[in-house]
């Protein structure tokens, strides 16, 4: 059974949230080993400089690529590529098929990530042009993957 991490740094703050992604990861210990791991946020200053927020994200990156440590990683970020809910779907599988047993998506601060952690990703994915609540984001890729192994499995949810 393929592991699938989802790392974030930061915490869920409000229940809804918690809710939301407790159904997901219910529903994805069906077709899979999943779950969610969270690093916590560097601290920074209101209005922080441009290299406290690169020496910010350079130690999350660190704690993010340690977490990830013998997994392909699949990092979100704005600079990533756009795909499909059935390329979502065919890239998964394709990674079963090719032996790779864990997978660890990774969302990072309101920051983003850093440099060196998209460079050691496998693949940098974009969810759409749009910016979303890191919140929001970490329920709509749980639903993806799901939505994905639904895919696979020729269940009813996608359509």
């Amino acid at each position: 059974m393929m592991k699938i991490n989802l790392v974030c740094v930061g915490k869920l703050k409000e229940a809804y949230w918690r809710d939301a992604c407790q159904e997901y990861a219910k529903r994805l210990s069906q077709f899979c080993s999943f779950s969610v791991t969270e690093i916590s946020e560097c601290r920074l200053p209101a209005n922080p400089s441009a290299a406290q927020i690169t020496a910010a994200l350079n130690e999350e990156g660190e704690r993010l690529l340690s977490v990830c440590s013998g997994s392909l990683i699949i990092a979100l970020c704005i600079e990533g590529k756009e795909i499909s809910s059935l390329q979502l779907a065919e890239k998964i599988e394709s990674y079963g098929v090719k032996g790779y047993g864990a997978l660890s998506f990774v969302i990072g601060s309101s920051y983003g990530l850093s440099g060196r952690l998209k460079e050691s990703s496998d693949f940098l994915f974009s969810m759409s042009p749009l910016t979303f609540p890191h919140q929001l984001a970490r329920v709509m890729v749980m639903e993806q993957i799901y939505r994905a192994f639904q895919i696979t499995h020729h269940g009813k949810y996608h359509k």
